[in-house]
C-alpha cells in the first residue's frame, strides 16, 4: 500500500492529523497538474498554480465524506476540483461585473498574435457538460487524462477498461469536444 493510499485510508476513518501528512507527498504533483493546467489557459490568466493547488486541497481535505478509493481515485477528485475552480474564475472574469466586455490585451500577446494551444474554459465546460449527458463514460475520460493528466493505461486502470477501449473512447470524446468547440 503506498503512502498516499495508507495516509487516505486514515483520512476516510477519521484521522483528521492524517491530513497534515498528505499536502507534503502529493503537493508536487498536484502543483505540476495545475501548471499544466493553467498553461492552456488565455492569457492574462491571474490564478497562479499555488494558489489553484491550495484551493483543491482545502476543497477535498475539507469535504464532509471524501470517500476516496485510493490515489488514482484522490487524483481523479483532484482534477474535477481544479476543473470547477478554473471555470468559476473564468465564469467570473467574464461577468460584467468583472469586466468582461473588456478584452484584456497583454504585451506579449500584441507581439505575437496567435494564441496557440489557449482553451476558452467556459466553451469546454459547457461542451463537456454536454458530453457528460450523451456519453458519460466518454466524458470521465477526459476529465482524467485532460484535467488529471493521467496516462491511457492510468486510466484504464481507473476506469476499469482495457487500454485499447480507453484510447477508442479517448479519441472518440476529443474528436467530439473538438467538433463542438470547433463548428464548420
Amino acid at each position: 500500500m503506498s503512502d498516499v493510499t495508507r495516509i487516505l485510508t486514515a483520512i476516510e476513518r477519521g484521522e483528521m492529523q492524517a491530513a497534515d501528512e498528505l499536502l507534503p507527498i502529493v503537493y508536487q504533483e498536484l502543483r505540476l497538474l495545475a501548471a499544466q493546467m493553467l498553461s492552456r489557459e488565455r492569457p492574462g490568466q491571474t490564478l497562479q498554480a499555488t494558489a489553484l493547488v491550495h484551493e483543491v486541497y482545502i476543497r477535498l481535505v475539507g469535504s464532509e465524506d471524501p470517500g476516496w478509493e485510493g490515489r488514482r481515485h484522490f487524483f481523479g477528485a483532484a482534477a474535477e476540483a481544479m476543473r470547477r475552480i478554473l471555470v468559476d474564475s473564468a465564469r467570473r472574469k467574464a461577468s460584467a461585473r468583472h469586466g468582461g466586455e473588456h478584452v484584456r490585451i497583454d504585451l506579449p500577446e500584441v507581439a505575437q498574435s496567435s494564441h496557440g494551444d489557449r482553451i476558452d474554459l467556459l466553451a469546454l465546460n459547457e461542451a463537456l457538460e454536454r458530453l457528460q449527458q450523451e456519453h458519460p463514460d466518454k466524458a470521465e475520460i477526459i476529465k482524467l487524462r485532460f484535467f488529471a493528466g493521467l496516462s491511457l493505461e492510468q486510466t484504464a486502470a481507473a476506469v476499469g477498461l482495457s487500454r485499447a477501449t480507453v484510447q477508442r473512447k479517448w479519441a472518440y470524446a476529443r474528436a467530439w469536444l473538438f467538433g463542438r468547440l470547433n463548428p464548420a
